[in-house]
């Protein structure tokens, strides 16, 4: 397993923080997603078929994208 924290400035309530979460979370590999708005932080816990490239993209697409 993998994990993997992402800095997505983007984050800046718990609506954002529930959508990344829930979004995430369906990708298939993915073991857990935890996102916090104070840290501006999502951490992603992982097995393939998931990536790290596959994650950062789909936070760029659901717009929270990770620096």
């Amino acid at each position: 397993m993998t994990t993997v924290t992402f800095t997505v400035p983007g984050i800046s309530c718990m609506h954002c923080v529930h959508t990344i979460q829930s979004e995430v979370a369906e990708l298939a590999g993915v073991t857990s997603v935890q996102a916090d708005a104070q840290t501006k932080k999502v951490q992603v816990a992982f097995d393939a078929p998931a990536t790290e490239a596959g994650i950062r993209s789909l936070l760029a697409e659901i717009n929270y994208p990770a620096t």
